[in-house]
């Protein structure tokens, strides 16, 4: 019989292409019978450590005429990635928007069995277009009351030093195992997958190992 198989998503919400491959991961695991341990992270956290290039490039694709052309593909990128994965995927004013409060709010949420129901309310609220201020104590009360957290004890988790503390562990974690970005995978603690176009990577990695037949 195979050994068990680790499986490992560290994300961030203010990522699109975060977004895609969180809600494609779930059922990919649900097939394979796969459990997942989902990491939230702080990607600007890493991008500060270890990708800073990351912010010029951004910066330069919105704000350069020069690149008309790649922004207008990176934006039909993402609107057909949202159209196969079932979602909506805007860019809202302000992008990046902090996730810090809402990234939190995740291991709130794990604590109370709802992280997977909880981070994907984030993700419709940041990129969905109606309500993308996830700073915002309103919105973040709409997510827990939509999913069933505790409102009360949300807020006062995500206020506290010990959440604070889990959210900067996982960032710095990500960063010393080599990641970069978000999403981030790792499949037995050391093979590591980055971004949404890998998810197929992954999943012929968890059939290798786990002998599931290729045709399923």
């Amino acid at each position: 019989m195979p050994a068990a198989i680790e499986l490992e998503f560290f994300y961030d919400c203010s990522s699109p292409w975060t977004y895609f491959a969180f809600s494609r991961m779930i059922p990919l695991a649900e097939r394979l019978n796969q459990p997942v341990r989902w990491r939230p992270i702080l990607v600007g956290g890493v991008f500060n450590a270890v990708n800073r290039e990351v912010y010029d490039t951004r910066k330069a694709m919105f704000t350069n005429p020069e690149n008309a052309r790649r922004l207008n593909y990176y934006l039909k990128d993402m609107a057909d990635w949202a159209q196969l994965c079932g979602v909506t995927a805007i860019i809202p004013p302000g992008h990046p928007v902090s996730s810090v409060r809402a990234m939190r709010g995740a291991f709130f949420a794990e604590e109370q069995g709802l992280l997977v129901p909880y981070s994907l309310a984030v993700f419709k609220a940041y990129w969905g277009g109606v309500a993308p201020d996830i700073t915002s104590d309103a919105v973040l009360l709409d997510i827990c009351q939509g999913v069933g957290l505790d409102p009360e004890g949300f807020f006062n988790a995500i206020a506290s030093p010990a959440y604070k503390e889990l959210l900067r562990q996982n960032t710095d974690e990500l960063i010393q195992r080599g990641g970069f970005g978000s999403p981030t995978m790792f499949i037995n603690g050391s093979d590591m997958y980055f971004g949404n176009d890998r998810l197929p990577l992954v999943e012929h990695r968890l059939r290798q190992l786990s002998g599931a037949d290729f045709r399923a």
